[in-house]
């Protein structure tokens, strides 16, 4: 298992998602939550390269919510499981509707939150935590009427805590070696300082995200 592990990731940080789908995938009945929470990480990054076809990215993005679940029922202390299980899940919304994506928000963020708290120094786990916050915080009106009928107290956020947990938790990681580090946390920091109206620490974030190397389909987007 660990010579697996080894060459998977080892793949992963060559960017080599269809290679390193192909092996993991062997071992997609592993008991291993190590292994498991891989296969799940690539298989959701195979669905999102752009050579894939809409039929298989539908397929692979229920997989890896598949292995991301099997990966904490074998180990539920394993915070890379949580962690990609809440990514999964959220993916999983996109095909379900707006409503389901909702739905799943609460569940979604105490994932973000339990990765994090076995896991403090994880940078990917901040910026997803981050992420969440913005993305309530830019919720349109008709999707707050949605939250408001599913959630006695429906979730919320504003830019303000956005940048506020993205500062505090950033600087204890951002120069640490976490080659998970996404430069799209550069990159909403920006988005929400321009939200705020404070051009100087937009344009210092912006930057950062433009000059960040790409190591994922999504960092090559940002």
């Amino acid at each position: 298992v660990e010579e697996v592990i080894e060459q998977a990731d080892y793949l992963y940080g060559s960017g080599e998602t269809e290679k390193l789908y192909r092996l993991l995938v062997q071992h997609k009945n592993s008991d291993d939550a190590e292994l498991l929470w891989r296969l799940a990480r690539a298989s959701r990054d195979l669905a999102q390269l752009s050579s894939t076809s809409a039929e298989e990215k539908r397929q692979l993005t229920y997989e890896s919510l598949e292995y991301a679940k099997k990966a904490l029922e074998k180990n539920e202390s394993n915070s890379a499981a949580h962690k990609w299980y809440g990514i999964c899940l959220s993916d999983v919304g996109d095909f379900e509707g707006i409503k389901t994506k909702i739905g799943n928000a609460i569940v979604i963020k105490e994932h973000f939150q339990r990765a994090s708290e076995l896991n403090p120094k994880d940078a990917t786990t901040i910026h997803l935590i981050g992420i969440w916050c913005y993305s309530f915080a830019e919720m349109p009106w008709y999707q707050r009427k949605i939250a408001s009928a599913l959630f006695a107290t429906p979730p919320t956020s504003t830019f303000q805590e956005y940048a506020a947990h993205s500062h505090l938790k950033l600087f204890s990681c951002l120069y640490t070696a976490d080659p998970n580090f996404y430069s799209k946390n550069l990159l909403f920091l920006g988005k929400t300082y321009l939200k705020l109206n404070n051009k100087k620490m937009a344009l210092l974030w912006l930057s950062k995200a433009k000059e960040y190397p790409a190591h994922t389909e999504e960092d090559k987007q940002v």
